[in-house]
């Protein structure tokens, strides 16, 4: 319990009930887990300054006792409240960053002996136990402290990437990785789909993704290939040998045998120049 007594020697004076000494205890182990007092009441105030001593006016109200703290190594405030109600103490105690609240209730005729508040002593009963319950009910927060900015560093640092991602996937001058992470593929533009799709026939002369090639092929035209074979010959047209082997071939004429003449009523008849006819 070391500080306790010289705490307890220095408001001794000011102590007129025992809830001014369980609230004292309290204030003892806030600054023992690096809790500095700024002063009283619920809102800030020009004169506060991190202190170990309890303000002056710090048990001016005997039903609500309020105070306010901050963490020895950080700015953020937290507001101690004790609410007086028949022979307990009902502690609150908010972190003004995170809103979270915990809260702890005293019987105080089970820790504070009435006949012996002016020396130090004799006033407090199992003090050990006090001790223990409000490091591990009150002070919860002050524990997870360190968690809690860990976390906040890490979910700030996650928004920073996904909008440095975000940033660099909007940038049109930005060109893939060459090496992407497993599971993602860049997305390259298809050269044959709009905007692009004009002069696609150029790209793909043989209409080999699905529209229409620049060339014909005779191997794909519609007509029967089977047994096609330029190089031996086509009847009435090339003799055979005149396409070497595995020399590209590309036909002058219809591809096919005995194909249907012209038929004869497709000829003009005699005299159709004949204007008066």
């Amino acid at each position: 319990m070391a500080g306790l007594e010289v705490l307890y020697t220095c408001v001794a004076d000011s102590i007129s009930c025992p809830q001014d000494a369980v609230v004292c205890f309290v204030h003892w182990e806030m600054i023992k887990n690096e809790y500095r007092c700024i002063g009283s009441g619920d809102e800030p105030r020009s004169s506060d300054k991190k202190s170990e001593l309890l303000p002056a006016d710090w048990n001016s109200n005997k039903e609500l006792y309020s105070l306010r703290y901050k963490a020895k190594d950080t700015d953020t405030p937290v507001l101690l409240k004790a609410i007086a109600v028949d022979s307990a103490l009902i502690f609150n105690l908010m972190d003004s960053s995170t809103q979270q609240v915990s809260d702890l209730t005293v019987n105080v005729s089970d820790h504070v002996n009435v006949d012996q508040m002016r020396t130090f002593d004799g006033v407090f009963k199992d003090a050990d136990s006090l001790s223990q319950s409000v490091k591990t009910q009150l002070l919860p927060a002050k524990r997870t402290q360190t968690e809690q900015k860990a976390e906040r560093k890490s979910r700030r640092d996650e928004e920073e990437e996904a909008q440095r991602r975000q940033e660099e996937n909007n940038d049109p001058l930005r060109m893939p990785s060459r090496h992407p992470s497993q599971g993602t593929r860049p997305h390259w533009p298809d050269s044959l789909d709009p905007p692009f799709a004009a002069g696609g026939a150029d790209l793909d002369p043989f209409g080999s993704r699905g529209g229409g090639g620049m060339i014909v092929d005779p191997l794909r035209s519609g007509y029967p290939r089977a047994g096609f074979d330029p190089s031996s010959g086509i009847p009435d047209i090339l003799p055979p040998g005149a396409v070497p082997p595995g020399a590209r071939f590309d036909p002058f004429g219809p591809v096919g045998r005995h194909r249907p003449g012209p038929d004869p009523d497709h000829m003009p008849p005699p005299g159709y120049d004949d204007m008066f006819m």
